[in-house]
């Protein structure tokens, strides 16, 4: 019978493949369509209806293409839909969440140091943010200020701002970078689910029964599609962030998301005026350098994160408690505070290294009780840590720590 561990982990792996396939399909098919849209030329002899049309070349072959603002005069036999790969990336990506950060919310969800949270707590203020965010959101949207897309656009920045400070005061510093992504996300599937796709259902249904569709309907799509394409690029780098301790894991990480958020604006603002023919404006670019620059001054300022003694002194949480007084824990312990902690510390010494990777600590017997699942998988079952075996991990040292997370988990011993 395969180990439970590794079930769960190739679990997460296909979940995440699926997120990045998925999500790889929405943003191309997202990012063609706007460049489209906005370079569309309005040319003599354009079909009834039609607002303006696009020559273009790829795969050998030549394409025309003809944008209706509302409708063509009548319903064409095949009609291809865009919902899929914005619907499944948001399904998996949900998925993703409950597997990694409310299955595992006492390591990567809950900070006591921020708020005592019952896992239950955690998941239902993860849950309801989301929900409650895009209820506000869309009311914004639908309220007179629809009329005036820049303030709405401002009032939704604002309203990014407050929410990625909000997470950091609820969870760890990494949970909420990915949960203002994944905030973002719901607003952008929701837009796609809740909006555009019953508004064209509207404009279909209209043209079979042969009425002229309202031009609304369109104008509020686009309105959406909008907020989309801005959005998109900022939510790609949070969806990234756990790979960035800087980012994630500094004391002013919401702040560094509300700039990553600018930035996405500045980049796609050049690139949209480009496909629209409206020249190149360059510089977007100094301002996406200022704004980085700014944010890797910000991050320098101090990680959130305790000092070796605040870890020595902190208690035990009941999780770390149990790996803890397993068989064998104390012997592993000594082992990856010998092959680990000269990268996994909060002040490393491997050369080159200079902070924990993914922010992970591995310098005190709390920190390997908190590290239980990752070393097992990293160093256990696997030779992924320490990588290329530079602190020369024994394979029998990697038997121990087998044996002790099993003994844990109360699972049958087993040698390697």
């Amino acid at each position: 019978m395969p180990d439970y561990v590794i079930i769960w982990e190739w679990l997460s792996v296909a979940i995440r493949w699926t997120h990045v396939i998925t999500a790889i399909a929405w943003i191309g098919s997202s990012f063609y369509f706007v460049a489209l849209d906005l370079g569309l030329l309005k040319v003599p002899g354009l079909p009834k209806g039609a607002y303006g049309e696009e020559w273009q070349v790829h795969g050998g072959g030549f394409y025309h293409i003809n944008k209706y603002l509302v409708a063509p005069e009548r319903m064409p036999e095949h009609l291809t839909w865009f919902k899929w790969e914005s619907y499944m990336t948001w399904i998996s990506g949900a998925a993703l969440l409950m597997v990694t950060y409310w299955a595992g919310a006492n390591l990567y969800l809950i900070d006591p140091a921020k708020m005592e949270l019952a896992t239950w707590q955690a998941i239902l203020i993860s849950g309801g943010s989301l929900a409650i965010g895009w209820l506000i959101y869309d009311t914004l949207c639908k309220s007179p200020l629809g009329e005036k897309p820049t303030v709405l656009m401002l009032l939704l920045f604002v309203a990014l701002v407050i929410m990625g400070w909000g997470y950091n005061q609820v969870f760890t510093g990494r949970a909420a970078l990915l949960h203002l992504g994944a905030f973002t996300a719901t607003i952008m599937t929701a837009n796609v689910f809740l909006i555009i796709m019953p508004n064209q259902r509207i404009v279909v249904a209209d043209l079979k029964a042969g009425r002229a569709p309202d031009p609304k309907y369109g104008k509020i799509a686009k309105l959406r599609s909008t907020h989309n394409n801005y959005l998109t690029l900022p939510v790609i780098f949070l969806m990234l962030s756990n790979h960035y301790p800087l980012a994630f894991a500094s004391d002013y990480n919401w702040l560094i998301a509300a700039l990553i958020f600018l930035m996405g604006v500045t980049i796609r603002h050049f690139f949209n005026t480009m496909h629209a023919r409206k020249g190149e404006l360059w510089w977007t670019w100094a301002v996406t350098a200022v704004l980085f620059v700014l944010i890797m001054w910000i991050s320098s300022l101090g990680l959130n994160q305790d000092s070796y003694e605040e870890a020595q002194a902190r208690p035990m949480t009941a999780v770390e408690t149990h790996y803890a007084q397993a068989a064998g824990f104390d012997e592993v312990a000594t082992i990856i505070s010998g092959r680990c902690s000269m990268c996994h510390a909060r002040e490393p010494v491997y050369e080159g290294i200079y902070h924990a990777p993914k922010g992970v600590f591995l310098e005190t017997p709390k920190d390997v009780a908190r590290y239980a699942k990752e070393i097992y998988v990293q160093a256990g079952l696997t030779d992924a840590m320490p990588p290329a075996n530079v602190s020369f991990m024994e394979a029998e040292e990697r038997a121990k720590v087998i044996r002790w997370f099993r003994a844990a988990d109360g699972m049958q011993l087993a040698t390697k």
